[in-house]
């Protein structure tokens, strides 16, 4: 059952870098054929769907994951645990889809045939066992589904989404391929876990362990999602949906390169804490710092510097407002990838749910309470101030708890380089379009050209120690490779 943590951080990030990619293919075709409005739409119905899977899947991904972790070494344990919170999950999901159908569907209303396309995706929450594979540490067969499904999509939606008035197959697209995706998990099952009597079950036994680590998943929907659902219901413009979430949907794509470490760290972390291992549990920590800092940065200054380019070739016409909202929202790269280290792989797989709780859901009241204050006034981009504000706070405030676990003096000395680095970096290239009047396309490659290399090459000249050991990795690793061939050319 030993993993390779190097593996499976490979795994998900090449998992991550395709989740990236494919929208960059789908984004411009759908943001033209579909529309602002039809964009806000969709958003709007799938806030609202998500509340659903929220409440009826409580807190199982994430406890899930611990707890097969947590049992990793007794396939006995592990299988009947498996079953257990499988089982709970169903009766709360089914519960959820019921009172789904009746205030959405029953009592009809001008979405409602969009809802009765999204009860779909409750059923596919119910379906799906990803965490179990997560807490084996299975990250290659959940990457090589999910690209698979992924692939299928982009396919689909060529195919088949041609005009305005195909949003309905827009959604149906969505929703099937989560539920294949789901279904296809199931063929494994067979391999990994061993039949267990119904009666050696206790299936409410994880009831209360599951609705702890469920009040912060409220709190986090309330500042993830709850901005689409009020834009849409104070801005009677469904179009200021569709600019906000085009906008978030560019800065949570490469959020995904930050927040990757983190999926395959739970269960690790899970493993050495109940190993008692606490310096390891350290060790892993600190280097995650690293990695965020040494993205976050450039990411975020990188961003600032294309988006007004970036959004009228991507989104084409009618979508400028975007550009403002990714300029205000960027920040987030840096403080959820930090609230994810402190949260998602210290707090919960150590057990320290009380205070994972505690940080969100301060982060949600203030989110709420600045969405009431500007959206009214100024729409989309009061959202995006209210996400900025609350992510920042959610991260202060997880900072202070752990203020004696972490040397947070020690983490800033160690990665201010990457501030500074990505400061000069912005000045150059801010420079060199100044003198050139550079726009468009060429301004966007040579921004990235010039701004990426030199940022690496600055890293390179002052030996930072994180892009020299990958560095010297991969040179390790093309050296094995060379060998290989060798010998099976002899």
């Amino acid at each position: 059952m030993n993993k390779s943590l190097k593996k499976n951080y490979i795994y998900n990030l090449i998992y991550q870098v395709i989740v990236i990619i494919l929208p960059i293919v789908t984004t411009p075709y759908i943001s033209r054929v579909l529309g602002a409005k039809n964009i806000g739409i969709y958003g709007y119905t799938l806030s609202i769907s998500s509340y659903f899977v929220l409440f009826g899947s409580l807190g199982v991904s994430i406890y899930g994951q611990r707890e097969i972790a947590y049992l990793h070494k007794s396939k006995e344990k592990y299988s009947k645990t498996f079953f257990e919170i499988f089982f709970m999950k169903c009766i709360t999901m089914l519960l959820s889809i019921i009172i789904f159908y009746i205030f959405f569907i029953f009592k009809s209303n001008k979405y409602s045939i969009f809802y009765m396309i999204l009860i779909l995706d409750l059923i596919s929450n119910l379906l799906d066992i990803s965490w179990f594979f997560q807490g084996l540490e299975e990250f290659k067969k959940i990457v090589l589904r999910n690209l698979v499904i992924k692939l299928i999509s982009l396919i689909s939606i060529f195919v088949f989404v041609k005009t305005k008035n195909d949003l309905i197959i827009y959604f149906l697209i969505y929703v099937l391929s989560n539920i294949i995706g789901n279904l296809s998990l199931w063929l494994s099952i067979p391999k990994y876990v061993q039949r267990i009597s119904i009666k050696k079950m206790d299936i409410f036994k994880h009831f209360k362990p599951t609705i702890i680590m469920f009040v912060p998943q409220i709190a986090i929907q309330i500042y993830t999602v709850l901005d689409r659902t009020m834009i849409g219901k104070i801005i009677t413009d469904k179009s200021e949906v569709g600019f906000y979430t085009q906008g978030e949907k560019i800065i949570k794509l490469l959020l995904t390169i930050v927040s990757s470490l983190g999926i395959v760290m739970l269960p690790r972390i899970a493993k050495k804490f109940a190993e008692k291992d606490n310096e390891t549990i350290k060790k892993y920590l600190y280097k995650s710092f690293n990695v965020t800092f040494l993205l976050s940065f450039p990411l975020i200054f990188g961003l600032v510097l294309i988006s007004d380019s970036f959004v009228p070739i991507f989104f084409g016409s009618g979508y400028d407002k975007v550009s403002i909202i990714m300029k205000i929202i960027c920040p987030i790269i840096l403080f959820i990838g930090v609230s994810g280290i402190i949260g998602y792989q210290y707090f919960l797989p150590t057990k320290h749910q009380k205070e994972y709780t505690i940080s969100v859901i301060i982060g949600a009241i203030s989110n709420f309470c600045i969405n009431i204050l500007l959206i009214p006034k100024y729409g989309s981009i009061g959202a995006a101030f209210g996400t900025v504000i609350a992510e920042f706070i959610v991260a202060m405030v997880q900072i202070m708890i752990t203020k004696n676990f972490f040397d947070y003096k020690y983490v800033l000395k160690s990665n201010i380089k990457y501030l500074i680095v990505s400061v000069l970096m912005f000045i150059i290239c801010y420079t060199i379009n100044m003198i050139f009047n550079l726009k468009g396309s060429i301004h966007i490659i040579i921004d990235v050209i010039i701004g990426g290399g030199f940022y690496f090459f600055a890293l390179f000249i002052i030996h930072d120690e994180l892009l020299c050991n990958t560095l010297d990795r991969l040179k390790l690793l093309g050296g094995k490779i060379h060998e290989r061939k060798n010998k099976k050319s002899t």
